[in-house]
């Protein structure tokens, strides 16, 4: 999808919901200047990295597990 910027920053929740479907370009003046696209990335793919003493091999399924416990533990 080709989108001027001025309609990207008009109608920025639309677009951010067709970034998951489609690639958006954003152009000015008949240009394009960016490339907008959805990251193929987990949310712990994200994190990973960015907290202390969190493992390397830590994935969604331990964390469920983990969450589950503690919640299973105050119930």
């Amino acid at each position: 999808m080709v989108v001027t910027a001025t309609k990207f920053k008009t109608h920025f929740g639309k677009y951010l919901e067709s970034i998951a479907k489609e690639v958006i370009f954003i152009t000015r003046n008949g240009k394009t200047i960016a490339k907008v696209v959805n990251p193929p990335i987990s949310a712990v793919d994200s994190l990973r990295g960015m907290l202390k003493d969190v493992p390397s091999d830590i994935d969604l399924n331990s964390l469920r597990e983990e969450r589950l416990s503690k919640y299973e533990d105050h119930v």
